[in-house]
């Protein structure tokens, strides 16, 4: 049954929404998964061995992490646990519905969204520092993909392109899979099927971007969203589709302007204004790409937001807020990569390696590959003085992305035969080549190439000319070893003064705003305020 009542909610199980009359209730993500496995066992007992591996795997949780997400859900349903409505405990035993879910007519057409997003995924270059190895969300942050009620009449193909939303909809790398087969099945049943062309083009970016794909599916993507482009250009999901593929393969200018296209054309749709937030929060616009985030009106649709917000606050020099929020989103989503990124990257920037190995031990654990923890393993085994285990890490950080330069670079400068001056001018000659796309990566590898010369100042000028592009992150120069070298260099201390020159204004314009969040109330412009 793709439509189903549960008493007085209406679930649409294709487009992963539940309502109940007019109103759009909070249940997304593992709220939505746990939600659907019910569904799927009618009112028959789920036990915990169950949920946890319909629900969360490949990462292990336990009987305490159910019951908190189970009391999410029931947050998000309005039920109460002491008298349910919709879903009961069984002691001992696990959860169940209260009743059994009843087939529903179809009363709209289904709203299909790609789950993912982006923040940082970046499959051209690196964009590694921090999340910007795949997140614009964020981050990061998928935007719509959907069939729209009006946008497209009805298609033989409606039933796949269905189906092929739903495994969209879930955001791991199988059901992704699965998406890609279905959406190129309805485009074999209806070639002139924009949902079809759109939902493909998702589904491809989204395996460049978060599922370590090959770039030439971020090309593809590329191919096909520009068709539908061309064929409806009136359309903001084309525009948001194409805008993705362009995120995923780098080029930051056409993803920003394809996604002011979009919502030009659709003011609501907050995927891509959380998109295009992120972008922001990589130019060095935190302000901004922060008060983007919080004016979102269902921000707990946007599956990258809360990690986009944590970071945000993080750069600002927002320190414990950010610690709070990265720690919360650390728990509470175990399956998003980009969360299992964050806490312990921003454990490492805080000063406390030893924290930010346990919470990356665990990261690994989750089944979220991704080139950025590997990377991570490689600085903290530096500081250990572990230098082959951290050549160990970064290799495998190549290996999962091959074509990524900075991950060829790291392992070049670490790896078991030392890096040559020919190899060294051969990678910067490399990098002189590519165009400026607008990310502050490539500054940051010229300046570790250079810094590996021995040319101290013209590694600090790379490292301005990063800080030009946008990259703030003064807490992560700090903190990573592997640009200690520089330390005592002339001019250091200035690069981080003219960081904070710019991070200090910012956030004395978020303190003095009526938009700043609730656990800012207090603080003041000065630095030390909120932080470590």
């Amino acid at each position: 049954m793709e439509t189903v009542r549960l008493l007085d909610l209406h679930i649409d199980r294709t487009a992963q929404q539940v309502r109940r009359g007019d109103e759009v209730l909070p249940v997304n993500g593992l709220s939505w998964r746990l939600l659907e496995c019910l569904l799927a066992h009618g009112d028959a007992v789920v036990d915990f061995d169950t949920l946890a591996e319909q629900v969360w795997a490949p990462a292990v949780v336990g009987e305490d992490a159910i019951s908190q997400r189970v009391k999410l859900l029931r947050q998000a349903l309005g039920d109460d646990s002491r008298r349910p409505r919709y879903l009961r405990s069984v002691r001992g035993r696990g959860y169940q519905l209260c009743t059994p879910p009843q087939p529903a007519m179809h009363d709209t057409v289904a709203t299909v969204t790609a789950g993912g997003a982006r923040a940082t995924r970046r499959h051209g270059r690196t964009h590694w520092v921090w999340m910007a190895a795949g997140m614009t969300a964020a981050a990061a942050v998928a935007a719509l993909i959907a069939i729209r009620s009006g946008t497209a009449p009805a298609s033989p193909a409606d039933p796949v392109l269905q189906r092929a939303a739903y495994y969209a909809g879930i955001g791991q790398a199988s059901n992704n899979e699965r998406a890609m087969a279905l959406y190129r099945q309805a485009l074999q049943i209806d070639p002139e099927s924009l949902a079809a062309r759109r939902g493909l083009a998702r589904a491809l970016a989204a395996d460049a971007c978060l599922f370590n794909g090959a770039r030439e599916r971020a090309q593809e993507a590329l191919v096909l969203a520009g068709q539908g482009v061309r064929m409806a250009p009136d359309d903001a999901a084309g525009w948001a589709a194409r805008g993705y593929a362009y995120d995923c393969l780098g080029a930051m200018p056409q993803a920003m302007a394809d996604y002011q296209q979009a919502l030009q054309r659709d003011p609501d749709d907050e995927r891509t204004r959380a998109s295009l937030a992120y972008l922001h929060q990589e130019r060095g616009y935190l302000a901004q790409a922060l008060q983007d985030n919080l004016s979102l009106r269902a921000p707990e649709r946007v599956r990258f937001r809360d990690v986009q917000v944590a970071r945000e606050l993080e750069l600002l020099g927002f320190t414990d807020a950010a610690a709070r929020r990265h720690a919360h989103n650390f728990q509470l989503y175990p399956d998003n990569v980009f969360a299992n990124i964050a806490w312990p990257h921003s454990l490492l920037a805080m000063g406390e390696p030893g924290k930010a190995q346990q919470a990356l031990d665990q990261a690994l654990a989750r089944g979220t590959p991704h080139p950025q923890l590997l990377r991570l393993q490689g600085e903290l085994l530096l500081l250990k003085g572990d230098r082959q285990g951290a050549a160990e890490a970064f290799e495998r950080s190549r290996a999962l992305r091959p074509q990524q330069s900075m991950g060829q670079t790291l392992a070049g400068l670490y790896g078991d035969e030392a890096a040559t001056p020919a190899w060294v001018a051969t990678r910067l000659q490399a990098l002189e080549g590519q165009a400026d796309d607008g990310w502050s990566d490539t500054a940051l590898e010229r300046a570790l190439l250079l810094q590996a010369r021995g040319d101290a100042a013209a590694a600090l000028a790379a490292l301005h000319h990063a800080v030009n592009a946008g990259f703030r992150d003064a807490a992560w120069l700090r903190a990573t070893p592997l640009f200690a070298p520089l330390h005592g260099a002339a001019g250091w201390q200035g690069l981080l003064d003219t960081i904070e020159a710019d991070v200090s204004a910012q956030r004395a314009q978020v303190l003095a705003a009526p938009w700043r969040p609730t656990d800012l109330q207090g603080l003041s412009a000065a630095r030390a305020a909120g932080t470590r």
